[in-house]
């Protein structure tokens, strides 16, 4: 299994922001030192390039982006201070998800340990997500002839309203989020199936709803690759979550997406997405579990 990783850019940070940026090194070392994954499995993320962003990204935004000359309602919205250590790592992000597809489009699966920043929107950044990284692969991969129709399985607690916002009204991606119903952002949009859950929902309902709709998603969907957005902020120890899985849950979740795909032959693609427990080692050790249950599952 090729995963691919983009923790070596600093990204400088206020003291007391609420991000954990260390989370991607912490995963990576993790995976590695608990021996889930072999070093040689790594690669570091290229950055990607400007048309690919193109694809999905108003010039107007990249060009301010790049050019650190967004607004001071656009840096809030954004959730982080510019910076060219964020342009970097925000493009390199990107090119993980981008290179994860390729490689699972080869493989069966494949990982990027970072990405699923599905609140990029065409125009702007927010909710700490500059680009839409899984939107760029889609349209990337579509323009180069490698896939024709994509399926999005958001399990962020938070609605993947970029990504939505995207591919509205494009039948060749189905946007598929379930999320907690009372959790940011509280202006949500359509995705073409969404499931809100109410706070404190827990494994039983949580695990009943995403088994109910998944294979009708999947099923209705035909696509040729799937993009897991595997964020783990509806663990019960989640500063933002609400949701209160536990980390049986999350792996029965993992497991329930990842064997459909593989009982389908659908190449799957997962991208970190979400996570703000405390204390912190209670994320890794989820996002941990996302790659133990990948690897049981399409060994």
């Amino acid at each position: 299994m090729r995963v691919f990783h983009s923790d070596s850019y600093e990204v400088p940070l206020p003291p007391g922001h609420r991000f954990p940026m260390e989370k991607y090194r912490l995963v990576r070392e993790a995976l590695v030192g608990r021996g889930v994954l072999h070093p040689g499995s790594l690669t570091e993320s290229r950055p990607c390039n400007r048309e690919d962003l193109e694809h999905v990204h108003t010039p107007r935004y990249l060009d301010a982006f790049f050019q650190g000359t967004l607004t001071e309602a656009e840096v809030r919205r954004l959730g982080f201070p510019w910076s060219p250590g964020l342009v970097a790592r925000s493009c390199a992000a990107v090119g993980g998800t981008l290179e994860a597809a390729r490689a699972a489009l080869r493989d069966g699966i494949s990982g990027n340990l970072a990405g699923g920043t599905h609140h990029g929107f065409p125009d702007h950044g927010e909710g700490f997500c500059v680009f839409n990284d899984i939107a760029v692969a889609i349209r990337a991969l579509q323009a180069g002839g490698l896939i024709r129709r994509a399926v999005v399985v958001d399990l962020d607690v938070h609605q993947g309203n970029g990504t939505a916002a995207i591919f509205a009204g494009d039948d060749s991606v189905f946007t598929f989020s379930m999320h907690g119903e009372h959790n940011f952002p509280f202006r949500k949009q359509p995705s073409t199936r969404d499931v809100g859950l109410p706070d404190d929902t827990g494994d039983a309902g949580y695990l009943d709803a995403l088994a109910l709709h998944l294979p009708e998603v999947l099923d209705i969907a035909g696509a040729d690759l799937l993009f897991f957005q595997a964020g783990v902020d509806p663990l019960a120890e989640d500063a933002l979550g609400r949701l209160s899985l536990t980390h049986a849950g999350l792996r029965e979740r993992d497991r329930i997406v990842l064997e459909a795909a593989r009982r389908r032959g659908l190449p799957a693609v997962l991208t970190l997405g979400g996570g703000y427990a405390k204390p912190l080692s209670a994320t890794i050790d989820a996002h941990v579990g996302t790659y133990e249950v990948a690897l049981t599952v399409f060994r």
